[in-house]
């Protein structure tokens, strides 16, 4: 087992951490939180779209 497969979440994790950093250092701890609360819902509609079928029931009309 190589150290990446080993220790693949803890390398993940501190890449979205540093990420975090980032973002709250340059736009600010607010625009931050909007931020991601916007990609959540972004990717909570996105999700009940693909599993509703929508956009396939919407292609075939």
């Amino acid at each position: 087992m190589t150290f990446l497969e080993e220790y693949k979440y803890p390398i993940i994790g501190g890449i979205v951490g540093a990420f975090l950093t980032l973002l709250i250092f340059t736009i600010g701890f607010w625009k931050t939180v909007l931020l991601l609360i916007l990609i959540v819902i972004g990717a909570l509609v996105g999700y009940y779209i693909q599993k509703s079928g929508i956009i396939g029931h919407l292609k075939n009309k």
